[in-house]
């Protein structure tokens, strides 16, 4: 048989296997399908891509610390290569981490891309959730998917914190130290989770191993699901996108995914990677060397821990001291306020905060709309206020350092961090929701008078007045389609004894009340409803 013929049947036996594959798991059309997904081409939507590629680096990175590493807090005399420590007992995890820094080829270098790659992870989580906050892209239909990812900062903030406490340097010591404290705290069963967790007394011996495995096993395996869960969520639910011409509430209007997305996001990938090792390279960060092993008697001067969890030791630093007998057992508010109530508070409204809007705005259809940050004027003031309330707390856990530095009595900080507390996130909260109304007030004169030119031309009463031009069609587009939400009035009518729903009412006036209404013809009007109804409710050729 000839080389050709041969050649032939094997492509032939090759495509009915193909077939005969695709007729009973339909593989070709669900992938076409999927590959030519669009994908909206803005800036703000690569923030969740950079979280991912981020979580790569440090699988990637991690792998390859896992050979050198060894969790282990048995003692030894250190007889490494750094002179500073040598004789000096440290732990196996210690001694493991300094063997990576100044023995390893290029070992410092690569664990410093996996530090900075988790504070980028992080951060890149987090800013990802304030632009979906910001923009109301947590709307139905993906309130489930605002959950996931809340649930995937949660966990990167666990991983971080395990990560950072397994070298068992005095830094990392001093925070363990702390979150026992913390843990300490909860009444009647913190003891006992106490023990539990690290094995018997403060330290004891099995913390590292016990935080090893939940950093490379238990935690990464479910942040891994929950990306595939977040992101498989974005494929069911269509990408969100921010209003332009021929953008409606049911179309998706961009890049598909192959080829020219794909392109892009690998390059993202690779520039990412690129920045992380510029930074390893160039910029140090935790030298565990420069701390020396934990010890439970000693404590590092300026310990400060990553910016994450910043907060919490802020809040510590902030809260007075308060002690509560109750039963025999001791409610300490100083620790149990800041270290446990306020992470559960801030998450609750984190997990919750879809569902009240949801309760304030009654039942809504579908949104794929982004929404403009100034047309939301409330829920911008609070994301805005929340954000000056952690940056507050983030400062003041830096107090002993600011004190330190420019020569201030630590309490005079003190008193003045507690009182900014209060102070900041209420003059930010009201400074923004003006600054939000002043803006759509701003685009309602732009709708009137359109926008200045560079030409100045002389009135008739002999004065001089700027050039005025028609705004684009693309820019009137962007202002006058919004979701403009009316507060909620049920229950309120004339012939009811007893008004319901008061205290929802009162709420929804306060959300919703305070907007610019923008000049709009009724044929105008009419082309925004069309452009805004939610898919099945107007045909697809009627919003274009």
């Amino acid at each position: 048989m000839s080389e050709e013929r041969r050649s032939a049947r094997s492509e032939g036996r090759g495509e009915r296997l193909v077939s005969a594959l695709d007729r009973r798991l339909p593989v070709s059309s669900a992938g076409k399908e999927f590959l030519r997904k669009a994908f909206p081409d803005h800036w703000s939507f690569l923030l969740g891509e950079l979280a991912l590629y981020s979580l790569l680096v440090l699988v990637l990175t991690g792998v390859w610390l896992t050979f050198f590493f060894h969790p282990d807090m048995a003692e030894r005399p250190y007889t490494g290569s750094y002179l500073p420590l040598r004789g000096t007992m440290t732990s196996e995890a210690y001694a493991s981490v300094l063997h990576i820094s100044f023995d390893v080829r290029g070992g410092l270098l690569v664990r410093q891309v996996h530090h900075w790659a988790a504070l980028v992870f992080v951060a890149a989580i987090g800013v990802h959730l304030l632009r979906i906050f910001f923009t109301g892209a947590f709307r139905r239909p993906r309130e489930v998917n605002w959950t996931v990812g809340v649930t995937l900062f949660l966990f990167s903030l666990l991983e971080g914190f395990c990560g950072y406490s397994l070298p068992d340097d005095l830094l990392s010591g001093t925070g363990l130290r702390t979150s026992q404290g913390i843990v300490l705290s909860i009444p009647v069963v913190g003891t006992y989770l106490s023990f539990f967790l690290f094995g018997g007394q403060f330290p004891g011996h099995e913390i590292i191993s016990r935080l090893y495995v939940v950093h490379i096993l238990l935690v990464p395996g479910l942040l891994l699901a929950l990306v595939g869960m977040h992101l498989t969520y974005v494929v069911v639910h269509k990408h969100t996108q921010w209003a332009k011409p021929g953008h409606t509430n049911r179309n998706v209007i961009g890049k598909p995914l192959v080829p020219q997305y794909s392109a892009k996001s690998a390059g993202l990938f690779f520039v990412l990677a690129g920045v992380l090792a510029l930074m390893a390279a160039l910029f140090q960060i935790n030298p565990v060397w420069a701390f020396g092993p934990y010890r439970a008697d000693h404590v590092s001067l300026d310990a400060q821990p990553d910016w994450y969890v910043g907060y919490l030791e802020g809040a510590l630093r902030l809260m007075p001291a308060a002690e509560t007998d109750i039963a025999g057992h001791t409610i300490v508010w100083d620790v149990l306020l800041p270290g446990v109530i306020l992470p559960a508070v801030l998450f609750l409204i984190l997990y919750g905060y879809p569902f009240f809007e949801r309760w304030l705005t009654g039942p809504q259809p579908e949104q794929h709309l982004c929404d403009r940050p100034r047309n939301q004027p409330t829920r911008t003031a609070l994301g805005a206020a929340a954000v000056s309330a952690y940056a507050v707390l983030l400062s003041a856990g830096g107090q002993d350092v600011v004190a330190y530095k420019f020569s201030l009595p630590v309490e005079l900080l003190t008193r003045s961090f507690r009182t900014a507390l209060f102070v900041v996130p209420f003059v930010t909260y009201h400074a923004t929701k003006r600054a939000c109304l002043g803006l759509q007030a701003a685009d309602r004169r732009r709708l009137l008078d359109g926008e200045t030119t560079a030409e100045v031309r002389r009135t008739a009463g002999g004065g001089y007045e700027e050039a005025h031009t028609l705004l684009s069609r693309e820019e009137a587009y962007r202002i006058l389609v919004r979701d403009t939400p009316r507060p909620r009035a049920e229950g309120t009518e004339a012939w009811r004894w007893f008004h319901r729903h008061r205290l929802r009412n009162a709420l929804s006036r306060w959300y919703f009340a305070k907007s610019v209404e923008m000049p709009a013809t009724a044929w105008e009007k009419h082309r925004v409803e069309v452009v805004r109804a939610a898919p099945g409710e107007v045909p697809e050729e009627g919003g274009e």
